[in-house]
């Protein structure tokens, strides 16, 4: 597993990748000085998001979790640039409509933050719950897209 590490405007962040598959994206306070071209190209993509220049990516990747998680993750795929839903929602998108606490878990263990966009995802009050990389970074994340907080 190749592991790299950018600065970006929301701090630094650790690809970790394996034949040009990524597999994780991790909030990190410093830099352990690895670069590799699929890193970079990753990192580019990720400047071209912060930037407003990109709405999707168009990275390989593999989500590894259990059934449940996947199904909540592919469901946040499914949330527009700039939009929001509630656990609830997502609950219901999978046809677990009383299992929005359990979205809310597998949100939180989400292993390439951004990219699937758990920061999306709202409280059913339209409050901001948690996020893994500290809520002042879902607040940029969401601010940057154009939502209003």
């Amino acid at each position: 597993m190749q592991i790299d590490t950018y600065n970006t405007p929301i701090g630094f962040i650790e690809l970790s990748h394996n034949n040009n598959v990524l597999y994780r994206l991790n909030f990190v306070s410093k830099d352990n000085g690895s670069k590799s071209d699929f890193g970079n190209m990753v990192y580019k993509q990720l400047c071209e998001y912060f930037n407003g220049e990109r709405k999707y990516f168009e990275i390989a990747y593999e989500l590894i979790g259990t059934s449940f998680q996947k199904n909540v993750w592919n469901a946040l795929l499914k949330i527009s640039y700039g939009q929001t839903r509630s656990y609830k929602d997502i609950a219901i998108d999978i046809a677990s409509p009383k299992a929005f606490r359990a979205v809310g878990m597998a949100n939180n263990k989400n292993p390439i933050p951004i990219i699937v966009p758990c920061h999306r995802v709202i409280g059913s009050d339209g409050g901001l719950v948690g996020y893994g990389g500290g809520l002042d970074i879902k607040i940029k994340l969401l601010q940057l897209e154009g939502v209003a907080i």
